[in-house]
């Protein structure tokens, strides 16, 4: 199936409250809540559905107020993944499903990002899981541990998910922890995660019964529990990065000033 032809939902989780920025999907951006720049842009991207799961009922009553679908989810989830898996039984939505997880604060997320991850998933029928990564040329980025990076097999599957340095080059790294390059090593290629992930429903209804992995525990890397349990998640290589979401009023901020011009 080409990717023009590929048929999937999206599902958007949306929480209320937020240590750095409470209320955030009903902050204001150019005019309308945040909420709602997420649902437009998920829309925009060919889904079939689009649904807002909440388990705040003033999400309910905006996203309503703008024409979305909501599902009450919850409260207790304790991971996104968990909140989409309700989702997917609420919905009724077959196994077979391909649903894209949209997080409720990128206002700026590409539609045809959202597209290309469900896109993957369908082209790729092995795997129970998709999503995308961007070439890494700045070593800064490399051992930055807010920068999650992932090494891939020959076929383009997820070997691991890591906070740290890897593939660690011996030669190049050995001295001072390797923070002082100025240039990365050549003949191996760095690759930075971007968590947007598309599933297949019956890997979703799955998920919350796997137990946590350890490396899961140890690095904070949910997507760690999939290989963990034998999950293949395939990782598409792409040239268009996310800009980052909103978690302050400082993102905020910034996102409304990208907005204006």
């Amino acid at each position: 199936m080409s990717e023009a032809q590929v048929g999937f939902r999206v599902a958007i989780p949306a929480r209320y409250a937020s240590t750095r920025l409470p209320g955030k999907p009903l902050k204001l951006l150019a005019g309308r809540p945040l909420i709602e720049q997420v649902y437009r842009r998920a829309l925009a991207s060919g889904a079939l559905e689009v649904v807002i799961a909440t388990d705040d009922p003033r999400i309910r009553e905006a996203a309503e107020g703008f024409g979305a679908t909501v599902c009450m989810t919850a409260p207790d989830h304790p991971s996104g993944t968990d909140r989409l898996a309700e989702v997917a039984d609420q919905r009724g939505w077959p196994d077979e499903a391909i649903i894209v997880n949209v997080q409720g604060d990128e206002p700026q997320m590409p539609p045809a990002l959202v597209h290309r991850v469900a896109a993957e998933l369908e082209n790729h029928p092995d795997a129970g899981i998709a999503t995308l990564c961007t070439r890494i040329h700045d070593p800064a980025e490399v051992f930055d541990p807010n920068v999650v990076k992932v090494v891939r097999d020959a076929r383009g599957d997820a070997l691991y998910f890591s906070r740290a340095p890897i593939p660690w080059n011996r030669e190049t790294f050995q001295d001072g922890g390797g923070t002082g390059c100025s240039t990365l090593p050549a003949g191996v290629a760095y690759w930075r995660h971007i968590g947007l992930y598309a599933y297949r429903a019956a890997v979703l209804r799955r998920y919350p019964r796997l137990a946590l992995a350890p490396a899961e525990r140890a690095e904070a890397l949910e997507q760690l529990r999939a290989l963990w349990h034998g999950i293949r998640v395939y990782v598409a290589e792409t040239a268009e990065a996310p800009p980052p979401g909103v978690d302050t009023e400082a993102d905020l901020a910034r996102v409304a000033a990208a907005w204006e011009c």
